[in-house]
């Protein structure tokens, strides 16, 4: 089954798996068109920042595709005592991406009663975390690490990558897992609030960049453990990059015409560490998802390229000292 019907199909069970005696979910609203970005985003741009309330305490924001083929989604989180901010995307400079001035419109009270914001990230990659700039010197805001060690003390993580960790908004719990794998600094966070796991690009609908796949099936057997007793109304993750047919976007598209949902489900999570198991360290297509190692792809790549090369400089060799030998066959004096 398809990565989009198999989403599809069991969202409800999603929902009914609540365990008995668990506190009441905020619900939300995922009815949102996202903008598709343009075949030519010179001539036809787009705002450069899309912003979706899921109700109202919890917020999804993209970057739009023509400001970066990346569109990463952010995701903010208010509680009664402070509010979480999870990446800041990627685009710098607040003149094309006013991300903190979005943010802080977004949160209640205005000067120093202004709510204060906790600004993390789900891995160090640049597009997670190429805003962080705007945010460094603004008054209430906290920055979280995003190197290994700056992730695992903030945190408290004395077991990395065992243990859960909470992070406290006031009337609102959101635990923190690590999920190295796709990138080592990786963790995802799962809201008590809505029961939303905001999976980063740990998982997504779309390719599954794997840069140790032993760590990254280990996450997703920690994961499956934890979310198992557990209501997950929606998996959201940092990217989309396919269309609702289940095919990929070319790599670095800024046009995603009919984009697949931004959600997965509960039932996502818990078939991808069957999923990963079987992956054969390059690329596959397991149970609809899309599982690549770029860094072993490319050298692939780069050895074929370097054959190919060494062929081609093998046969224009024999070629010219063949044409050098039959040059000087013909200039050679004849004899009397």
């Amino acid at each position: 089954m398809s990565l989009s019907l198999r989403s599809a199909a069991v969202g409800i069970v999603s929902l009914l798996a609540c365990p008995p005696g668990w506190p009441y979910l905020a619900d939300g609203s995922l009815d949102v068109h996202w903008n598709a970005g343009a075949q030519d985003c010179g001539s036809n741009p787009t705002p450069p920042l899309q912003v979706h309330q899921y109700n109202s305490r919890t917020y999804i924001l993209r970057e739009s595709l023509c400001a970066t083929f990346e569109a990463p989604f952010m995701y903010l989180l208010i509680g009664s005592r402070r509010a979480l901010l999870i990446d800041t995307g990627d685009v710098a400079a607040a003149s094309q991406m006013p991300l903190a001035q979005t943010v802080l419109e977004l949160l209640p009270g205005d000067g120093p009663a202004k709510l204060p914001l906790i600004v993390a990230h789900t891995h160090r990659h640049m597009d997670h975390r190429a805003g962080d700039p705007q945010f460094q010197h603004l008054p209430n805001v906290e920055l979280v690490p995003f190197d290994l060690a700056g992730v695992q003390k903030y945190y408290g993580f004395t077991h990395w990558p065992d243990g859960v960790a909470q992070v406290d908004l006031g009337d609102r719990t959101v635990d923190v897992l690590p999920t190295p794998g796709h990138e080592s600094t990786h963790v995802s966070f799962y809201d008590r609030n809505t029961a939303l796991f905001l999976s980063g690009d740990f998982l997504l609908p779309g390719r599954l960049l794997i840069s140790d796949a032993a760590a990254d099936l280990a996450s997703a057997r920690r994961v499956a453990a934890f979310v198992k007793d557990r209501p997950v109304s929606h998996v959201l993750g940092g990217h989309i990059e396919l269309g609702r047919a289940g095919r990929a976007f070319p790599w670095g598209s800024q046009f995603h015409p009919d984009e697949r949902p931004l959600q997965m489900t509960k039932a996502d999570l818990l078939a991808l560490p069957e999923a990963l198991s079987g992956f054969n360290g390059f690329y596959a297509e397991r149970g609809g998802f899309l599982l690549m190692n770029p860094m072993r792809n490319l050298l692939v790549v780069a050895a074929a390229a370097a054959v190919v090369l060494a062929v081609l400089a093998g046969w224009t060799f024999r070629f010219l000292r063949r044409r050098i030998a039959a040059r000087r066959q013909r200039s050679a004096p004849v004899p009397p």
